[in-house]
């Protein structure tokens, strides 16, 4: 009989990863004493707990399987309406010491959110030929704003990385129903954005004939367009590009997106490569919350840089989020005149976000 309750215990545990479970398994977990919360990989490293909402997208499916592989992470919780239980068995299955959790639907979003230390959003519909990240605006808003009510339920003091485009006007959204529930903290709110980055790394390695890894350039402003504003004459190292060269870095970095999008041919937007910088990101984020000095990283944020009330800059993050916000710095003619077109763009965009909000 002892060895029929050990061996249930076991089979619980397996299947405690999984959602939602068979009712057998159900089962098996009462009588056991077990529940899901309570189920913890043996051996499994302390860590932070994160959570996913959109993990079943094109985006949600890769940033998964990589934060699966962050050391820093103990338990993972992926939320999404749909097919859920299928890449959360999947992902479950690697052999890192993340604990999985998977959640199905509306009923189970707080369930999803609850305890979180840092909450990661790519859900919403992506971009295709002919879009601009405007036309993504009406749903993907609404989907934004209704996590947002539950993130600031269950996890309020959670780091939230938006991604769910347009991030010039999700972020405000964010903001105002964090406000709304008096839970807003604008340290703890950031616009993923590193994508930008890493293609202006790669880009600009690429005509250097450097390693990426070596190639560090700021990119501030936000993250649609004319409002990407690579600072190059900021790069590290130091390089003197000529107006030319400017010009073509600074649009293809701009236009990366749309260069996915129709290489696509229709069939999806830039879901690799934003998984990867959205790591990225969110491991910068973990390493600040874990005390780690000199995290510093670009993203869209609260700020007094500029006049208006969000804007990307270079920030340092620590254990509160964001700690500090960097000046944009001296910017050469091309960048002035490049600022105050994404500052016009990203006017509107704010703007739009903030009354949606409000409604």
């Amino acid at each position: 009989m002892k060895q029929n309750g050990e061996t249930n215990q076991r089979i619980a545990r397996i299947a405690a990863h999984l959602n939602p479970p068979p009712n057998i398994t159900h089962q098996i977990m009462e009588s056991s004493s077990l529940r899901r919360e309570n189920c913890r990989a043996k051996g499994g490293s302390p860590g932070f707990k994160v959570a996913i909402l959109g993990a079943a997208g094109g985006i949600g499916q890769p940033l998964s399987l990589l934060m699966k592989m962050n050391p820093l992470v103990s338990v993972l919780h992926l939320y999404d309406v749909v097919n859920t239980p299928g890449v959360t068995s999947d992902i479950s299955h690697m052999d890192t010491s993340a604990v999985v959790r998977g959640f199905l639907g509306q009923p189970q979003l707080e369930d999803a959110l609850t305890g979180m230390d840092l909450v990661i959003i790519p859900a919403g519909v992506p971009r295709k030929p002919g879009m601009t990240r405007d036309d993504l605006f009406n749903i993907n808003a609404g989907i934004v704003k209704t996590l947002s009510q539950g993130i600031a339920k269950c996890c309020p003091k959670a780091i939230v990385n938006v991604i769910s485009n347009p991030v010039n006007s999700t972020v405000p959204i964010a903001a105002e129903i964090f406000k709304k529930a008096g839970t807003y903290d604008p340290s703890r709110l950031l616009g993923v954005t590193m994508l930008d980055v890493v293609r202006a790394n790669t880009f600009v390695a690429e005509v250097l004939g450097l390693d990426p890894k070596e190639v560090n350039v700021p990119v501030v402003g936000g993250h649609a367009g004319v409002t990407i504003l690579p600072l190059l004459s900021q790069i590290k190292p130091p390089i003197n590009f000529t107006p030319k060269e400017t010009e073509y870095l600074t649009s293809r970095i701009q236009n990366g997106g749309t260069e996915v999008v129709e290489a696509k041919a229709g069939t999806g937007s830039a879901t690799l490569s934003m998984a990867y910088a959205a790591v990225k990101f969110a491991d910068a984020c973990l390493r600040g919350l874990r005390g780690d000095a000199g995290v510093i990283e670009c993203a869209f944020i609260s700020s007094q840089v500029t006049e208006l009330p969000f804007f990307a800059s270079r920030v340092r993050l620590g254990r509160n989020g964001i700690e500090e916000i960097y000046p944009l710095g001296p910017l050469n003619e091309y960048e002035r005149a490049g600022l105050e077109m994404a500052k016009k763009e990203l006017a509107g965009s704010i703007e739009k976000g903030v009354s949606f909000a409000r409604k």
